[in-house]
């Protein structure tokens, strides 16, 4: 299975287009510090539901930084979001 930095670097910078749990989803990636941080936001198109996250890489770890909502909703976001063409 791909980590989470690895779908999150799948992702387009800028605006993109997802389905997940068969909605469609606006996601908006943005790239900080020379790719070392990462911010993505994803917005169901046709609802309420959302995903948003940064994403940190140190000098001893990576760090996954849900924004008020829990870890294991992104998750399963990026475990099973499917990149519309």
């Amino acid at each position: 299975m791909m980590s989470i930095l690895g779908k999150i670097k799948q992702l387009p910078v800028g605006y993109s287009e997802v389905s997940y749990k068969n909605k469609k989803y606006g996601v908006t990636r943005t790239d900080f510090n020379n790719g070392k941080s990462f911010k993505v936001y994803a917005e169901e198109l046709k609802g309420k539901d959302f995903v948003s996250l940064n994403y940190y890489i140190t000098s001893k770890n990576e760090l996954l930084k849900p924004c008020e909502m829990r870890k294991e909703k992104v998750l399963d976001f990026f475990k099973n979001y499917k990149i519309i063409d």
